[in-house]
């Protein structure tokens, strides 16, 4: 089994970690898996959305995609989510492959045993804008390359652009954006018509 691991927050997912899966997923891997982190440890400088709500977006974006699975591991395990845990989980022939930003493989070398992490599995890197190939290229010299568009998207940039009343509704999935709008997930724009606020403030 040639198995995938797309892990992330996924505060919110979007149209770019579905299109890094797919591009895997047509490269060779026989499934995909979304692990929706539980406790991401190197992101508590911010507060990330509850887990329940993560998980949920993470389903509704993949469900009837064939080859797309979600694993809930890292989220009912208790005490920080560290990779090498999720890769140790899977049986000893599982042919594993670790789907990961350029930004994130290059600071890879800071991750908890990180050197365990790039024994167990494969990398299959995403290219970022701003993160040039030679940074990876440094720090895992035998990483895999997706060749796929470099989507300059982040759910920080989504969670901004929310909560500026800025549009976004196409940079996720429909079931997504229905979603974060009934759930009241992120700040609702301000009443009143946002483009023309917009052409009044410029």
């Amino acid at each position: 089994m040639r198995t995938g691991i797309l892990g992330g927050t996924f505060d919110p997912i979007h149209m770019a970690h579905l299109h890094a899966a797919e591009t895997a997923l047509f490269a060779g891997l026989d499934r995909v898996l979304f692990v929706p982190a539980g406790d991401p440890w190197q992101k508590t400088d911010r507060e990330v959305t509850a887990v329940e709500h993560r998980v949920a977006m993470t389903r509704i974006s993949i469900e009837g995609i064939d080859g797309f699975e979600i694993d809930l591991q890292e989220t009912e395990r208790q005490g920080p989510s560290y990779t090498i845990d999720t890769l140790e989980s899977f049986p000893d022939d599982d042919e594993l492959f670790l789907i990961l930003g350029a930004d994130a493989a290059a600071g890879i070398h800071s991750w908890h045993r990180a050197e365990d992490v790039l024994d167990r599995a494969r990398m299959i890197v995403v290219p970022r804008p701003g993160t040039p190939p030679s940074a990876v290229t440094e720090a895992l010299p035998g990483a895999l390359r997706l060749e796929m568009a470099a989507l300059d998207l982040s759910s920080t940039m989504i969670r901004a652009m929310a909560a500026e009343g800025r549009p976004y509704r196409f940079l996720v999935p429909e079931g997504v954006y229905g979603y974060i709008l009934a759930e009241n997930l992120y700040a609702k724009p301000e009443t009143g018509d946002r483009v023309d606020q917009i052409i009044r403030e410029e």
